[in-house]
């Protein structure tokens, strides 16, 4: 699966991991892709190398999702 990150943090401060199928997937200009992964825990891992506050989106990443 590949897995995006949001260049924008919510409001909360976090940027939103999510999946290429996901139907709340930032637009092409507000996301970078992370790469291809077996698991989302591993996407994370790899967005923590842009950006230090990630989470998991809600709708396609729950197991990762905290806030």
């Amino acid at each position: 699966m590949k897995y995006y990150v949001n260049k924008n943090a919510q409001s909360t401060g976090e940027h939103e991991i999510h999946k290429s199928t996901c139907f709340k997937l930032p637009n092409a200009e507000n996301r970078l892709y992370l790469g291809e992964f077996d698991n989302s825990y591993d996407a994370k891992e790899e967005a923590k190398k842009y950006y230090s506050n990630v989470d998991g989106c809600f709708y396609c990443c729950p197991e990762i999702h905290t806030r």
